[in-house]
């Protein structure tokens, strides 16, 4: 390592040049004193001589040479005087001089010892001339160690001096940027830091360059964090770009939508423009609201679900975000599914409808057979001639009665049967009911099983799908008159009340009870030999997508109770609401 001297070069400079600067001034005055007194003393010795010598000073008397004497004495001491005023007037203006550098160097150096930037100086060649207390408390190493010592330097990092020479050509060269370096670093310790460096070029007061002044700034933990919150921008975009759904967020301007940002997706469906924004509001702009909307764009010919929101951009304006999902494939599973379920239904009902055939021919049997017997009484009183008006009317009237019993029956089956869309409709209870009830009354009195009902009054209407609920109805009466059938109760109640916005329906039996009513719901499990298991889970579908719920508990008394609950109709809607209106959530 270089050997180095103790004492800086470059101060140097500054204080020949003040001591200079002083001479130039003060150094005349001594002199000149000097001088002079010895100009006088002279003239005194010579005078002298000249008296014992000369022939003039023969002549002239003691008196005369006594005042010439005193003349030279009065002079010599005037110009003691003079020197001795010139000497206090310099000393007064070297004290306040002095004073005044003193409390600029104080201060200076009070300011010099409170910054927390370090301060480094170079002289031409490289070598350190100056360091402040803040670039030594940065490093480690104090300033004895560093003024005046050349590279390699001891803060330089092991391993990497060619690295930090070439930094120092750089700087040397005057070729460093103005934004400054990021250089690194190594304490006396052994833990390394990350600075930002500064030149400037140093310069006497004559303007000449006398070195380069470098000022550093320790940025390890700004570069941590500002590493750290790139790191999380990148994570965040690495996120935003690889999502599914298409982000976008706009402004309203006075020219339209502003596109402020849009992730990959949303460029791909849409391009880099705020169309596709505007196309999926749906018309929502100015009556911004946060629901979410399913809307088909016909530009990408894709469904999407929408979410909106407002919030604050970074420059603080209220900017709309938009999360687009493509649900296209889902829809068209939903379809399939929608499809698929009506079919499941459909064969259920045909299912409930053949496990019933023999107790709906026995049904249909009665009204088939008062028929042809009224209709053969009035054929054999038409035959005898023997007849009144009144008792063939009676007959004819009777057997048209049985004929629309029958018909109602067939006109049931086929309603309840028929495969049909999906349709919610402001619908009567009642209808429902008594549909259902009379279905399930032809297998209950088969099995002697009673069906009592207990029906406010007034009921409210519902929006549903008549013939779904009825099928669900239908189901739960039939499972209960089941489980009654060896029961030694016979009464099966179905009992309707309101709560607050829905109308809940219960089938409570009597009959042997359920361990576990829960899985009653699983598909294909089933509490009979002969069951599908597939029946129940039907059921509750159909109530969950009309917004209800379906579930059964033991009932205190014996036996099992089953519920389930629909949204009321509202007072003020029509009688009869379009085939798709769906109920909000």
């Amino acid at each position: 390592m270089a050997t180095h001297p103790k004492k800086s070069l470059i101060p140097s400079t500054f204080y020949d040049q003040a001591k200079q600067n002083r001479r130039g001034f003060y150094w005349l005055t001594p002199v000149v004193v000097l001088f002079l007194y010895l100009c006088v003393m002279g003239v005194f010795l010579w005078l002298q001589r000249l008296q014992n010598d000369s022939v003039m000073f023969v002549t002239i008397d003691q008196e005369t040479r006594q005042q010439r004497l005193m003349m030279v004495i009065l002079a010599l001491s005037l110009v003691i005087v003079v020197s001795l005023l010139a000497l206090w007037r310099y000393t007064r203006f070297r004290t306040h001089a002095e004073a005044a550098q003193t409390a600029e160097t104080g201060f200076r150096r009070a300011m010099e010892n409170s910054m927390s930037t370090g301060m480094r100086v170079f002289d031409m060649q490289g070598r350190i001339a100056y360091v402040n207390p803040a670039f030594c408390r940065m490093i480690g190493w104090n300033e004895a160690d560093l003024v005046g010592r050349t590279a390699p330097f001891p803060y330089w990092l092991p391993g990497r001096h060619q690295q930090h020479q070439e930094t120092l050509d750089l700087l040397l060269s005057g070729r460093t940027p103005s934004s400054g370096l990021e250089v690194e670093a190594q304490r006396r310790d052994g833990s390394r830091f990350t600075a930002r460096m500064y030149v400037s070029p140093l310069r006497a007061p004559n303007g000449e360059q006398i070195g380069w002044m470098t000022s550093m700034t320790d940025i390890t933990e700004p570069k941590r964090i500002r590493e750290a919150l790139t790191a999380a921008h990148e994570r965040f975009m690495t996120v935003l770009e690889g999502l599914d759904d298409a982000i976008s967020v706009v402004a309203d301007t006075s020219e339209g939508l502003e596109l402020l940002f849009a992730n990959r997706t949303y460029r791909r469906f849409f391009g880099a423009q705020s169309n596709g924004h505007a196309e999926l509001l749906g018309g929502r702009l100015g009556r911004f609201t946060d629901e979410t909307v399913e809307i088909y764009s016909e530009s990408a010919a894709r469904w999407f679900e929408v979410h909106h929101r407002m919030l604050a951009w970074t420059d603080g304006r209220r900017v709309r975000l938009q999360v687009a999902r493509d649900i296209t494939d889902r829809r068209k599973h939903e379809e399939a599914s929608r499809i698929q379920q009506e079919k499941v239904q459909l064969t259920s009902r045909l299912t409930t409808m053949g496990e019933m055939a023999s107790s709906l021919a026995h049904e249909l049997n009665q009204p088939l057979t008062a028929i042809n017997n009224y209709s053969m009484g009035a054929v054999a009183m038409l035959k005898s001639g023997r007849y009144q008006p009144e008792t063939l009317l009676a007959a004819l009237e009777k057997a048209a009665q049985q004929a629309e019993r029958a018909g109602k029956i067939i006109s049931r089956i086929r309603e309840f049967v028929k495969r049909s869309e999906p349709r919610r409709t402001r619908v009567k209870v009642m209808r429902i009911v008594e549909n259902a009830v009379g279905f399930a009354e032809i297998d209950a009195r088969k099995r002697q099983i009673e069906i009592e009902l207990s029906i406010p009054d007034p009921v409210p209407d519902v929006i549903a799908d008549p013939i779904l609920i009825e099928q669900v109805l239908l189901n739960l009466l039939k499972n209960g008159i089941e489980a009654m059938e060896h029961s030694e109760h016979h009464v099966l109640q179905l009992v309707i009340t309101q709560q607050e916005s829905l109308l809940e329906m219960a089938v409570i039996d009597r009959g042997h009870g359920l361990k576990d009513p829960e899985r009653l719901f699983e598909p294909f499990y089933s509490t009979k030999s002969e069951g599908l298991g597939m029946g129940l889970n039907i059921c509750r579908t159909i109530i969950e997508s009309h917004h209800g719920r379906l579930w059964a508990v033991g009932n205190p008394e014996g036996g099992t109770i089953f519920r389930f609950s629909l949204p009321c109709a509202a007072p003020d809607v029509a009688d009869t609401l379009d085939n798709k209106l769906e109920i909000p959530e």
